[in-house]
């Protein structure tokens, strides 16, 4: 039985199968041209969708508590999200007159605080650096800043606008995360319907993980904030620093919301607040600052994210870049829960093994100097039934029982 023959060229010499080709190439760049537009009109959209879904994550361990506890999740959702609510108006209405009377009243003093820093620079160090100059700076910066909110005072149709949508994208994110939580269960059936069994089992595992890692690294997180914010403002006011709470709130959500630097930035302005006001107190503080940092590190913060995911510094702090650059400031707040989420479910599926032994994996003691490379043992060869892993002597020999 003969093969049947290629297909040879058309009547224009032209291969058969080229037009479906070219055809299907200009199918398939219209279609991603117009996911690409379609993407770039909903970006807005799809960011409040997805700060939707992480603030339902967050709220949904509560939620659940309550809906164990016989509460139907539309009324216990509501309930936690007017929690929420009470506590953030609360707040500011309380203390946030407090906090804007502090930072209003440092922004005047600025300019007498900055001629004290100069004189105290100049004397302790020898130099000779004009006040004049830097005060002029501070001043021509000042009229810069008034002019600008002149400005923006006299454009009251923009900030009117502005504050609308700002209203209006508060209510959407809202909305959605009210719909999320409260239909959680449903939204996750109606999702797993269209896909097979074992893809079912793995999209709950994955819904399941970021529930857990997001609503705990929020709470920690939170917890860990009050807690420095109240141990920095009892500190400063034994102190008698100026503006105590406006700094003690800005060294907690710092050192806990922005990961690496924003321990080292919260923990500064305090101190050179308090050098201001002299040498010792800024000492002092800068003591204190250094052994409650040691003391969340090493004690405080184990316990406390003890059952959820702590990431390593480095870590939080390219997923903070990585979110920025990607979504802005949105994304630089999603950054972290998303991370979290991200490790603990790479943590689960990604398979392990036993590392080799190897001077390059271990840390040598203070005083010992490394072994040359000539001197590495070589890999140890089969092992009899019955032996030991691993030599049980300091020196690599086995010790005699």
């Amino acid at each position: 039985m003969s093969t049947p023959p290629p297909p040879g060229p058309g009547k224009n010499g032209m291969p058969s199968w080229l037009p479906r080709a070219l055809l299907l190439v200009a199918w398939t760049v219209i279609g991603f041209a117009v996911a690409a537009w379609l993407f770039l009109q909903l970006r807005g959209l799809l960011v409040l969708l997805l700060m939707s879904l992480f603030l339902a994550l967050a709220l949904e361990p509560a939620v659940n508590w309550l809906h164990k506890h016989r509460w139907p999740r539309g009324p216990a959702t509501g309930v936690v999200m007017l929690g929420v609510v009470v506590v953030v108006v609360v707040f500011f209405s309380v203390l946030g007159s407090m906090l804007v009377g502090q930072v209003l009243e440092f922004v005047d003093q600025v300019p007498a605080m900055s001629r004290g820093l100069l004189n105290w620079v100049n004397v302790t160090f020898h130099t000779d650096f004009s006040p004049n100059t830097l005060l002029s700076e501070i001043t021509d910066a000042t009229g810069l800043i008034n002019q600008y909110a002149s400005s923006v005072a006299e454009n009251a149709w923009g900030a009117g606008t502005t504050l609308l949508v700002l209203l209006f994208n508060g209510l959407t994110v809202a909305l959605f995360t009210f719909y999320l939580t409260a239909d959680g269960p449903r939204f996750r059936r109606t999702i797993c319907s269209v896909l097979p069994p074992r893809t079912q089992r793995e999209v709950l595992r994955a819904w399941e993980i970021a529930i857990s890692k997001t609503g705990g690294y929020i709470y920690s997180r939170a917890l860990l904030a009050l807690i420095a914010t109240l141990a920095h403002y009892l500190a400063l006011a034994v102190l008698d620093v100026h503006y105590a709470f406006a700094l003690a709130l800005w060294v907690g959500v710092l050192s806990q919301f922005i990961p690496t630097i924003g321990t080292y930035i919260g923990g500064a302005v305090p101190v050179l607040v308090a050098l201001m006001q002299g040498t010792w107190p800024a000492l002092w503080m800068l003591i204190f600052v250094v052994l409650y940092q040691q003391f969340e590190n090493y004690l405080l913060q184990p316990r406390i994210t003890a059952r959820t995911l702590d990431m390593h510094p480095a870590v939080a702090f390219g997923a903070v870049m990585a979110g920025a650059a990607i979504m802005g400031a949105p994304g630089a707040l999603l950054a972290l829960p998303a991370g979290a989420s991200l490790q603990a479910f790479l943590g689960i599926y990604i398979r392990r093994y036993q590392v080799a032994e190897h001077p390059l994996l271990d840390a040598p003691e203070a005083g010992a100097e490394p072994d040359a490379p000539g001197d590495a043992q070589p890999p140890a060869g089969p092992r009899r039934q019955g032996s030991s892993a691993r030599p049980s002597g300091e020196d690599g020999n086995p010790t005699s029982g």
